[in-house]
């Protein structure tokens, strides 16, 4: 399989308008556009009966304590773990691209709760649900695609990481409100075959973009 995209480039940096933090001249940061990038997939085996599209941010601190805190820095050897950006499941087979901004546009606080999509997919909740949980004016579900925005004290620049996987298996065995977690386990022994593309973000001005 073959995985690539008019907005994204492999190895490049994310441009802003699809992420959903950007830089700012008079803060740390700003909310960005926020927009789902286009994505085309071939050479799927003549055996799949749908596919599933997850993008994942691989370098989030494990610890939060000191993010986008003034005067802490978040060191580029600290331990890291996944972030899951985006999970959508039950895509059919004879889908085999998603226009840009057709899985959502813009910022809504609590979360998108129904995003748009191709028919008969299903798009879980991304990790912002958790990272929200305490801020009582954008806590909620954050469904769908919601694109970078990693700690602007970060040392070390992000690799999102976008999968498209082919599957055996027409619709997968998942809750309603399923996460990227939940879609990756109920994926086992069901992927055909897969295909990435990695982008590059950071919102720290003393990092390299790529």
């Amino acid at each position: 399989m073959k995985l690539i995209s008019n907005d994204l480039h492999d190895q490049q940096p994310i441009p802003p308008r699809f992420a959903f933090g950007k830089l700012a001249d008079d803060a740390p940061m700003a909310l960005s556009e926020n927009v789902s990038p286009h994505l085309s997939w071939s050479g799927a085996p003549a055996a799949t009966r749908s596919f599933a599209v997850v993008c994942v941010d691989v370098d989030v601190p494990s610890r939060v304590d000191d993010v986008n805190q003034e005067g802490k820095v978040l060191p580029a050897d600290m331990p890291r773990v996944d972030f899951f950006h985006w999970v959508m499941v039950d895509v059919a087979p004879d889908v085999t691209e998603l226009a840009t901004g057709s899985c959502g546009k813009g910022i809504t606080p609590g979360g998108k709760k129904n995003p748009p999509g191709p028919d008969g997919a299903r798009q879980g909740i991304n990790d912002y649900t958790n990272f929200m949980a305490g801020d009582p004016e954008l806590a909620g579900d954050y469904f769908g695609y919601d694109g970078p925005c990693p700690p602007w004290n970060d040392e070390l620049l992000h690799r999102y990481v976008f999968t498209v996987y082919a599957l055996d298996i027409e619709r997968l065995e998942l809750p309603d409100a399923f996460t990227g977690a939940d879609a990756l386990k109920a994926m086992e022994g069901h992927i055909l075959e897969q295909a990435s593309l990695t982008g590059t973000y950071s919102l720290n001005p003393k990092v390299s973009k790529g």
